[in-house]
């Protein structure tokens, strides 16, 4: 009989990973991760669970714990505390210091969940694969001789956006029980099952983090700097901010503009001089681009051609859109829009599709009009 370790996070996806496999017939034990502690990490502003009796964590692995005894399953914990500190974190905290908007859950996956995680299954608890509570596929293509992955089929909760960097051997000890079902499905399970998680809100915030104040959670780590506000059309100054950090290409609230003629958006930011470019609302050209670099890019799949067609995301709930890729070596590819796109931001992540197959991705380093660089992004 085959063992699945499964990552058991005390929410109802993986609860019912839990239930499926064991299920189908395979061996299965949980394995409860902890990545993150408040008191250590200095994580205080912008946490309002800070002084609770039981933080989320804990309480999230009582939920567990509750979960494997009902199914009678094993459960164990581990600690990956320091290990998301120094892969994940540090490199969270270093983007926004550069002014960028990096993706914490990706990371979170690459480094965390598909190998630490699936390196101590494997090696403490003689583990064939490791389950977790994703929507996506994993399938094994006779032509290729390499694994895919697919997009789950709830569209609205595919998560292989987040999964874009995983590798041959980690998808060959993946296994994504919920690929094929829907959100609906799922919490129907838990109920019909009366899993103790069948009514649980997933989720939300930073990975293993939580969610937080996101504006004071950034000061434990980065000083507030102010700075000018600068419209990018005139080069006038119109106003303060308290650092560049906060803002996002494209934000529109929170600029405290008031009086104006017409609202305006974040346009752009230069770091070096502590400058955030802001457009009026009627000049949305400064969020237009026709093309990006992208480097550290993980392509899953081998390709014959280094020139393709194929669909990319740019955010995670973005609709696909038309690309052409080059891939230029060094783990890098430049991406042609078929269209003009708004809002490619620097430090968020390009995933590429093929149909339902994830191609893989990378970050987005450079943003260009017309093979133009635009140097306040």
């Amino acid at each position: 009989m085959e063992k699945v370790v499964v990552g058991l996070s005390g929410g109802v996806d993986s609860s019912v990973c839990l239930y499926l496999l064991q299920q189908a017939g395979y061996q299965v034990e949980g394995l409860f991760m902890r990545n993150w502690d408040s008191q250590l990490n200095n994580d205080i502003l912008g946490n309002k669970e800070i002084n609770s009796p039981i933080c989320p964590q804990e309480a999230d692995y009582n939920d567990a714990l509750k979960v494997s005894t009902t199914l009678n399953v094993p459960l164990h914990r581990i600690d990956f505390i320091k290990e998301y500190w120094e892969y994940v974190f540090k490199y969270f905290i270093s983007e926004y210091q550069k002014g960028r908007t990096p993706n914490p859950d990706i990371l979170c996956n690459k480094y965390i969940k598909f190998d630490y995680f699936l390196k101590y299954a494997i090696n403490n608890y003689q583990a064939d694969f490791i389950a977790m509570g994703h929507y996506a596929r994993v399938q094994f293509d006779q032509e290729s001789k390499e694994y895919q992955l697919l997009r789950g089929i709830d569209r609205d909760k595919d998560q292989t956006y987040f999964l874009s960097q995983l590798n041959q051997q980690q998808l060959a000890k993946t296994i994504f029980p919920l690929g094929n079902l829907t959100k609906t499905e799922v919490r129907a399970i838990a109920k019909a099952q009366n899993l103790p998680t069948a009514n649980k809100k997933d989720s939300t915030g930073i990975c293993f983090i939580g969610e937080r104040d996101f504006k004071s959670f950034l000061q434990n780590y980065i000083p507030n700097q102010n700075g000018e506000l600068v419209d990018i059309e005139t080069n006038q100054v119109v106003g303060t901010h308290n650092g560049i950090m906060y803002y996002t290409i494209g934000q529109r609230r929170g600029l405290n503009l008031g009086g104006m003629k017409e609202p305006y958006f974040v346009a752009g930011k230069n770091v070096e001089k502590n400058i955030l470019y802001v457009a009026k609302s009627s000049e949305e050209k400064w969020l237009y681009s026709t093309s990006c670099l992208v480097t550290d890019v993980n392509w899953i799949n081998t390709f014959k051609d280094n020139e393709f067609n194929c669909t990319a995301k740019f955010r995670y709930r973005q609709k696909d859109i038309l690309v052409k890729v080059t891939i230029c070596g060094d783990n890098k590819c430049l991406v042609y829009f078929d269209t003009k796109v708004k809002a490619i931001t620097p430090g968020q992540v390009a995933v590429f599709y093929n149909g339902d197959v994830c191609l893989g991705g990378g970050i987005i380093d450079e943003v260009y009009l017309d093979n133009q660089k635009l140097s306040y992004l």
